[in-house]
């Protein structure tokens, strides 16, 4: 019986050295979960027999193992690769095929797409265009939209000045944008109408003397494109101050609503609401402290990132943000049960049991890192040295069968 306990010893030596140099072979590959045989011992079962004196049949492989324990993170410059630092993996989708990699080295295609290098698509979430993810439903292959973000008309402008409690009183009906001593101050800003066109807001500041309160009162004109807003002689409306410096609201009419005139093609007029919120009188020269507006023009896309919760923001010309998408991560109560495919990818199996799909950072599942990759978890040290292990017990093994050939030959010589 020493060669079928020498020749299983034979096979499983073989098999055992077939892991590790596929785990040598793939050191280097990103991804790659090592694994490792696991042996049992064979005897052969008979009723009412002596198991005192059993003589087992040899070693079998009872489990080639994987070990999903984690990987080295290596950093890059590609903002499309991505690493796991936890637990899940990232889900992929080939003609319907749904598989699961821990490998994020992804790509864009000339759809668009986000793929991995074998063209697999990776799935995730959506976002509306507004930049909403769509987190009820269910994971889809992403996409980078390649077009232009849209243009916003600006609704609010906020400007925040001080303006010079000293000044000299002017007579409003002399107001004239082309003459600055008929006014005391001016500040202007860019507004953008429906089509993202850019239009030059000025604002001019003239004081007319205390009001029957003793309030100091700030008439404020307009131009858009150097056309008066509302009428040549007319303001926009007044600001009035209180005799510590404070805008009196009672007694001010902004935050008011103007009208825009807009030409070009764009919808006119254009309202906006202007507000003077945080301005004041104080001793000191007319300035401006903030001055806001939040409309913009069409902006292409410049770059994007992955965060570590998987939202894919793009950055715009337009120096806008907008969320594109998230990428999703998928677990398994037992990974190590998961089947392995060829391109660094694993397939669901009845033993791994179902899909956890979510986003990263969230229960169990790990965090995304952008601009870097997981490295494979083989230790080439210890493989080596399990590798001289195996080959020794190979050359165990068939030194065992060469001594039982010894044996039947003494024995065949015994009986000539």
């Amino acid at each position: 019986m020493g060669y079928q306990q020498g020749l299983s010893g034979l096979s499983a030596a073989s098999q055992n050295l077939d892991v590790i140099g596929n785990n040598v072979a793939n050191s280097s590959t990103v991804g790659f979960k090592e694994s490792g045989v696991e042996f049992g011992d064979v005897y052969a079962s008979a009723e009412a027999a002596s198991s005192a004196n059993s003589v087992g049949l040899g070693v079998g492989v009872t489990e080639v193992a994987q070990d999903f324990t984690q990987g080295t993170i290596t950093t890059t410059n590609n903002p499309l690769d991505i690493a796991i630092n936890g637990q899940g993996f990232f889900q992929v989708s080939q003609n319907g095929a749904t598989s699961y990699t821990r490998d994020g080295q992804f790509q864009l295609n000339s759809n668009g797409d986000i793929v991995t290098a074998s063209g697999a698509q990776l799935l995730g979430y959506g976002a509306s265009s507004s930049g909403t993810i769509l987190t009820s439903a269910t994971a889809t292959p992403l996409t980078i939209p390649t077009g232009n973000v849209a243009a916003k008309s600006t609704s609010d402008v906020t400007a925040g000045v001080n303006l010079d409690s000293s000044a000299t009183a002017l007579t409003a009906a002399n107001f004239n944008p082309d003459d600055s001593t008929t006014y005391n101050f001016a500040t202007s800003t860019p507004v953008y109408d429906s089509l993202g066109n850019s239009h030059d807001l000025s604002m001019y500041f003239v004081p007319t003397g205390p009001n029957a309160s003793g309030e100091n009162v700030w008439q404020v004109f307009g131009t858009v494109d150097g056309a008066a807003v509302g009428g040549a002689t007319t303001p926009m409306g007044q600001l009035t101050f209180t005799t510590s410096g404070a805008v009196d609201t009672a007694n001010s009419t902004f935050p008011a609503t103007i009208s825009l005139p807009i030409t070009g093609g764009a919808a006119t007029p254009l309202p906006i609401t202007l507000s003077f919120t945080g301005t004041t009188q104080f001793g000191a020269a007319s300035s401006v402290n903030q001055l806001t507006q939040n409309g913009y023009t069409s902006g292409q896309l410049s770059s994007y990132t992955v965060s570590a919760s998987g939202l894919i923001t793009g950055s715009y010309t337009n120096s806008q943000t907008l969320t594109l998408g998230q990428v999703s991560l998928a677990s398994f109560a037992a990974p190590e049960s998961l089947a392995p495919l060829s391109n660094n990818e694993w397939a669901q199996t009845a033993a791994s049991g179902t899909p956890l799909v979510g986003a990263p950072n969230t229960g169990s599942l790990g965090v995304l890192q952008s601009g870097a990759v997981e490295s494979s978890n083989v230790d080439l040290t210890t493989q080596l040295v399990d590798m001289i292990t195996a080959q020794q017990a190979y050359q165990a093994n068939a030194q065992t069968i060469k001594t039982q050939d010894a044996v039947m030959q003494t024995l065949v010589s015994l009986q000539s």
